[in-house]
């Protein structure tokens, strides 16, 4: 009762939060459609990430690499060895210690007015261990990684290969173990089975002493199930070429490779490490080289017979090219410098999350249930509010005023601690130490008042909240001054939210007697457009501007601006409360003012929409695009 309990109390948690929050997204942000525990969360993971991409400001730095050529005393032929400094003035150098050419050149020149030698020659043993077998987070993450399938499609895969298939029987074969697990034990008989398929495959020396017991667990895992492994192991991935599809075979390599290095022996690799100096110490390169002694479970890996390709497990390269030249140096060895390379970099901000590296970062945090990853990944692209761009996740404009909104009136529910301790809580209940519906009755009484507090706030204090929070982002080229609106000279622009849920824009706040809209800011506009000249978002060009000055040009007979503008119905001049439709033939970039002022005087223009000529007294303004 208590695992039900727990479960009782974990839905209505959701219900009480998405069912509170909901409804009140429709009301302040029309079109934005849910927001839920484990879903703010994951978002706010991601529109963190981007404002802090936002706000990153890159710095320089040099790298520099030297080629020393040495005499070793049993050849008479010299060794060319690229090293790295490490150590300048006896001071460790870190990535931004050299941060100017005239660092780097002043270096160069030291360098080669120096003598070196050899200082410190040190040989290591790496022990390195098969990796853990799959649960659902690392296997939604490495398929996301080598395969480029999203969390959806990897576990929709995965659940194919879960139901089976009908082999040589009729009764259909079920290929893999349950797929949403946090637990990473293998049974007993099939940690024999793997470890006796290893010793036939490849040897005695390849199967681990004993069986590998991996005890490692996943912040709040249940552990209900063992890891996700194939029903057996004997059924290798090249006997089911031409029966199951492509993405099938690939996720079934995946785990069946995984499954067998679990229980192999760990690769040794040989590192050689040298360390270059000048007489004095002050000044250390470093070069290194690496070869492998024994494959180890990587072995797997390159059996292309069991699998049908082969596969470099990540993290694996061995860089044997100099190891030969290394290991025949020794202590005292004199060394020249015959080329410094010099090179300029830049600071790159933090990457975007992919689907595997969100999973991850979840996972860490521990942030929601392996089994909802998939879904959560799919609400978020369902909702518009996170778009995957070469497999990298990008925050919509919508998507970030959401995590705004509730990270401003829900801190808590924000919070990716309070997720997380949640989870804590909610397996305290699974485990009978707190009793649910106390859990329930505590959390309601702090996240009611969050609701009533929100409920207080219009939607234009809304807007302003959002206006203000992303500034840049709307207004990029505009500072306060300058932000008159161009049609009727007397509002400012304002970040506005359409009332029937239609989209976000630019517009004056003097609606509705201006109607002016400066760009939308929706992701759907402008999407059915043909012409390849109209942007996805114009912002209104004053024509006339002189090149060489910053005098503006205006309409010669009333010194009102001039104004080329565009809708959908394609690019239009303004003057006051005059339009003229821009000819299809017409390059919009090549418009001056001369062109402009034909436009306005031909037969075409209209006057407060009306033709010209024909006017009226209660005419409205036309809505500008």
């Amino acid at each position: 009762m208590d695992l039900v309990n727990a479960y009782l109390a974990r839905r209505s948690l959701d219900y009480l939060i998405g069912f509170a929050i909901s409804p009140l997204l429709w009301r302040k942000l029309p079109g934005c459609q849910s927001a839920g525990r484990v879903q703010s969360a994951a978002l706010a993971l991601v529109c963190d990430r981007e404002t802090e991409i936002e706000k990153f400001s890159p710095q320089e730095y040099w790298t520099v690499d030297t080629e020393f050529e040495t005499q070793c005393s049993d050849s008479s032929k010299g060794i060319c060895l690229t090293s790295w400094i490490k150590h300048l003035n006896s001071k460790k150098l870190d990535q931004l210690s050299i941060s100017s050419q005239e660092e780097a050149r002043a270096l160069e020149k030291r360098i080669y007015s120096c003598q070196f030698e050899v200082r410190g020659v040190q040989r290591t043993k790496i022990h390195k261990n098969p990796p853990m077998p799959y649960i659902t987070s690392s296997l939604q993450q490495d398929a996301a990684n080598k395969l480029h399938f999203g969390a959806g499609h990897a576990m929709k895969v995965a659940q194919k290969l879960y139901e089976g298939m009908n082999l040589s029987s009729e009764q259909a074969t079920g290929l893999i173990t349950y797929l949403r697990t946090d637990g990473f034990h293998i049974s007993h008989g099939a940690a024999e089975d793997i470890r006796s398929l290893v010793k036939q495959r490849y040897g005695e020396q390849y199967a681990s002493e004993d069986i590998r017991k991996y005890l490692k667990k996943v912040k709040n895992a249940q552990e209900a199930h063992e890891a996700i492994r194939p029903t057996s192991i004997r059924r290798l991935p090249s006997s089911l070429i031409g029966i199951l599809d492509e993405d099938s075979l690939k996720l079934y390599t995946l785990i069946w490779r995984r499954t067998m290095a679990c229980q192999m022996e760990a690769s040794r690799t040989e590192l050689i490490q040298v360390g270059i100096g000048n007489p004095e110490g002050d000044m250390i390169f470093h070069s290194s080289a690496s070869r492998l002694d024994f494959k180890g479970y990587q072995a797997v890996y390159e059996d292309t017979e069991a699998t049908g390709s082969s596969e470099n497990p990540e993290g694996e390269t061995a860089h044997q090219d100099n190891f030969e030249a290394l290991s025949k140096l020794e202590m005292k060895d004199l060394v020249s410098p015959i080329n410094v390379n010099l090179e300029q970099h830049f600071t790159k901000p933090p990457s975007r999350y992919s689907e595997g590296a969100l999973i991850k970062k979840m996972e860490e945090l521990g942030i929601g249930r392996p089994s909802t990853y998939a879904s959560i990944m799919r609400v978020l692209q369902d909702r518009k509010y996170v778009t995957v761009k070469s497999r990298v996740l990008h925050p919509e404009f919508r998507g970030r005023m959401v995590s705004a909104f509730l990270s401003h009136l829900f801190s808590e529910i924000a919070d990716y601690s309070f997720t997380a301790n949640m989870e804590t809580e909610l397996d305290n209940v699974s485990a009978g130490s707190t009793e649910w519906k106390g859990l329930l009755k505590d959390y309601w009484e702090r996240f009611s008042k969050y609701c009533g507090d929100a409920r207080q706030w219009d939607v234009r204090k809304v807007e302003r909240m959002l206006e203000e929070k992303f500034c840049p982002i709307l207004f990029p080229d505009l500072d306060t001054d300058s932000r008159i609106c161009p049609s009727c000279s007397e509002g400012t622009l304002r970040f506005k939210v359409s009332r029937y849920g239609e989209g976000y824009f630019i517009g004056c706040d003097r609606h509705p007697k201006c109607k002016y809209i400066a760009r939308t800011l929706s992701d759907e506009d402008d999407e059915n457009e043909t012409s390849e000249q109209i942007p996805r978002s114009f912002e209104p060009r004053l024509l006339g501007v002189m090149p060489d000055t910053s005098e503006k040009g205006k309409h010669p007979d009333d010194e009102h601006r001039v104004l080329m503008t565009h809708s959908k119905a394609g690019f239009s001049i303004r003057h006051r409360g005059t339009l003229a439709p821009v000819p299809k033939t017409q390059d919009p970039k090549k418009i001056t003012l001369e062109h402009a002022l034909k436009f306005l005087t031909g037969k075409n223009a209209k006057h407060n929409g009306r033709p010209k000529g024909k006017t009226s007294k209660n005419a409205e303004p036309i809505e500008w695009h």
